[in-house]
């Protein structure tokens, strides 16, 4: 008996789960559907540029932040804000700059992207 509820109540959630699954495929996230935690993998070629202002981004770096970019800004954005970047060590105030690093005409200008403003960056002389 026992098992049979617990069965039961596992069909239930997994009920729910599905039910939901068509509205949250649809999002309307900086991403769309997908979370720009996932969309952030795609940028595994870009950590040490984005730990590092004087570090020149890889030709796959620039390739990954162009398609990202170019699908959405705000997405672009949101991905290199997002918390998984920050836990590879990747700073976010030379992350913003990877984009005109890598010379992308459509990118977020200066140090805004979106509605956030990044401090601005001590240089070396």
């Amino acid at each position: 008996m026992r098992s049979l509820v617990s069965v039961s109540a596992a069909a239930l959630i997994l009920a729910a789960v599905l039910a939901t699954a068509p509205r949250l495929a649809g999002g309307k996230g900086e991403c769309g559907a997908t979370p720009p935690e996932q969309e952030a993998l795609k940028l595994a070629p870009c950590i040490a540029a984005g730990k590092d202002l004087d570090s020149k981004p890889s030709d796959r770096c620039c390739a990954a932040v162009k398609e990202i970019g170019e699908r959405s800004p705000e997405c672009l954005c949101a991905v290199l804000l997002s918390n998984i970047v920050r836990r590879v060590g990747v700073k976010p105030e030379v992350a913003i700059t990877i984009p005109k690093r890598c010379d992308l005409a459509d990118r977020p200008v200066g140090y805004k992207c979106g509605n956030y403003t990044m401090p601005s960056l001590q240089l070396k002389d």
